[in-house]
């Protein structure tokens, strides 16, 4: 009597079996070979983007990316072909993604900006910048923030959303680049003994570069109100810029403390007219 009771059941489980087992083996079949797949797909966009020198954290996050896609489409894929009804599955992700979206929009902004920055390359690790009121140098580029070292060792974060929509000066990019300073001696000294005094600095300074475009040059910039203003512009190598500039003040403080040539302190002539 209980094998008559239970014998219904087994005829349902057996034909359910029979109806599911070929969708589950398949299933199982494709989900393997689907995650071989992705395996070598993931692998072979990695040799890729390594090929066109792509920077390594654009290059894993991408690659990563593009694993998970395609990892969910093979599982919706495979739930599709057991008999799942996915749409509203479907539905469900894309309800998330918006309101994700919709919760992380600056961050997003930050995201996009982060990859823009990573593939264009506007700076590069080590690279001394200017952006968003602040100068230093690069010392991480992340997904979604750009760190910066600054002369006197502070860590900047800034958001990679304003830096990719921004201005950016790249100060150290070029292999050469140009001091310019300003020198005022007095109306009383001679113009041409003040140039030879600094001339003299730039030819006893061998990080100074000379010849063709990078001659050095030595004008009169200003008749200002208490002094005849000296511009010099000389090239030398970027990494140079800074001992070149501090070292110019010092050298041709001296060079014209030698030569008798006045740096005037700003003054005014008062006249006194009584009545």
């Amino acid at each position: 009597m209980e094998m008559e009771q239970v014998q219904p059941y087994l005829d349902k489980a057996i034909e359910l079996g029979m109806g599911y087992l070929p969708k589950i083996v398949l299933a199982i079949i494709t989900l393997i070979v689907g995650f071989w797949i992705i395996g070598r797909v993931t692998k072979g966009l990695n040799r890729v983007l390594g090929h066109k020198a792509v920077d390594d954290t654009l290059q894993k996050f991408m690659t990563n990316f593009v694993e998970v896609l395609l990892k969910i489409l093979l599982l919706v894929a495979v739930a599709g072909m057991i008999g799942v009804q996915t749409t509203s599955f479907i539905a469900m992700l894309g309800a998330i993604g918006l309101a994700v979206g919709l919760a992380l929009q600056g961050s997003l902004g930050n995201f996009a900006g982060g990859v823009l920055i990573l593939f264009f390359k506007p700076y590069r690790l080590g690279d001394i910048i200017e952006a968003q009121g602040h100068m230093g140098r690069v010392h991480d580029i992340q997904i979604f923030n750009t760190i910066l070292i600054t002369y006197d060792n502070q860590r900047i974060v800034i958001p990679n959303g304003p830096m990719s929509n921004g201005c950016i000066k790249n100060v150290f990019c070029e292999p050469q680049r140009r001091v310019d300073i300003e020198f005022g001696i007095s109306y009383d000294d001679s113009i041409e003994d003040a140039r030879a005094a600094i001339q003299s600095v730039i030819d006893n300074d061998d990080r100074i570069l000379g010849g063709g475009a990078f001659n050095p040059n030595i004008f009169v910039s200003a008749h200002a109100d208490s002094s005849i203003n000296m511009l010099t512009r000389v090239w030398v190598n970027s990494e140079d810029y800074w001992p070149v500039y501090f070292g110019l003040f010092e050298q041709v403080k001296l060079a014209f403390d030698k030569a008798g040539i006045t740096i005037p302190y700003p003054q005014r002539d008062v006249h006194l007219y009584q009545q």
